[in-house]
């Protein structure tokens, strides 16, 4: 071989070197990414629990409410 050809295997060793870096790279930013994407759909789903627990709150309120001022209309003290 001559030296242009062991210079340009040389050059290419290097780039496959280096693409092999970026496929690394590229696989651990994946899994990264795939873990904050698990992440943000657990918050999702327990803000969407804490908001329907919210609102059951409150509808057993309107309820306690509304009993009251049944109790009081009868006893007449409102």
């Amino acid at each position: 071989m001559s030296d242009t050809e062991n210079l340009l295997f040389e050059h290419l060793k290097k780039i496959q070197a280096e693409l092999a870096a970026a496929r690394e790279r590229d696989a651990e930013v994946i899994t990264r990414l795939a873990s904050i994407e698990a992440a943000i759909a657990r918050l999702a789903r327990d803000t969407a629990s804490s908001y329907g627990e919210i609102i059951q709150d409150r509808h057993a309120i309107d309820k306690l409410r509304e009993r009251i001022e049944r109790i009081e209309r009868r006893l007449e003290l409102s």
